[in-house]
């Protein structure tokens, strides 16, 4: 099925976006085609040391043309805005739709985790929610995909031959099978399709 059908066929109400190694180039290169009109909420985690505040929000909200901000604790999550979580903290979302923060144990040595972010971003939006996992050298990322497939959710993956570290997507690949792989071009074409039939 091509992704127009599937965006047609599957509306979804947010996106959540995981990435290591390799992810503010590839991040940089999927957001900044988006429209200042794009709707749906993007929720991402890039693997950050747990020593040094994120700049993410900074350097992002200087090239795209939707809001960008760090989530912050209880905030309510609203479309149109791509939010960053912030070092040392895993961020989860609740199924009221806001943003809670988690000093619990690093997943995959990492906090905070794709893992954790998707797995409740699962809970809270189940088959309308579309998790996208980018290039990273770890496992991070695949069972939060898994259990967003498991909920009906749309599951993609960047083509690993793309990827600048290919580990984070083959994991994926090896443990679900998504709904695509596509090239950053691809799944920049697809989030625009999803925005035009979002529900």
């Amino acid at each position: 099925m091509d992704t127009l059908s599937t965006a047609r066929q599957h509306p979804v109400r947010a996106v959540v976006i995981g990435a290591s190694a390799g992810g503010v180039e590839a991040l940089l290169n999927l957001l900044t085609g988006l429209p200042a009109d794009f709707r749906l909420p993007i929720i991402a985690v890039l693997h950050l040391p747990p020593d040094r505040d994120s700049r993410l929000a900074e350097i992002f909200q200087h090239r795209l043309p939707i809001a960008v901000r760090e989530a912050a604790d209880k905030e309510a999550v609203a479309p149109g805005t791509v939010y960053f979580a912030g070092s040392g903290y895993h961020l989860l979302v609740e199924t009221d739709h806001s943003f809670s923060l988690s000093c619990e144990a690093p997943v995959h040595y990492s906090r905070p985790s794709i893992d954790v972010l998707m797995e409740s971003a699962a809970d809270a939006w189940g088959a309308a929610l579309a998790g996208i996992l980018l290039t990273g050298a770890n496992y991070d990322g695949a069972a939060g995909l898994a259990k967003i497939r498991r909920q009906g959710g749309l599951t993609v993956v960047q083509d690993p031959a793309e990827a600048q570290v290919p580990t984070m997507p083959e994991a994926a690949i090896r443990k679900l099978q998504p709904s695509f792989i596509l090239p950053l071009s691809g799944i920049r074409n697809l989030l625009l399709e999803l925005d035009q039939h979002s529900c």
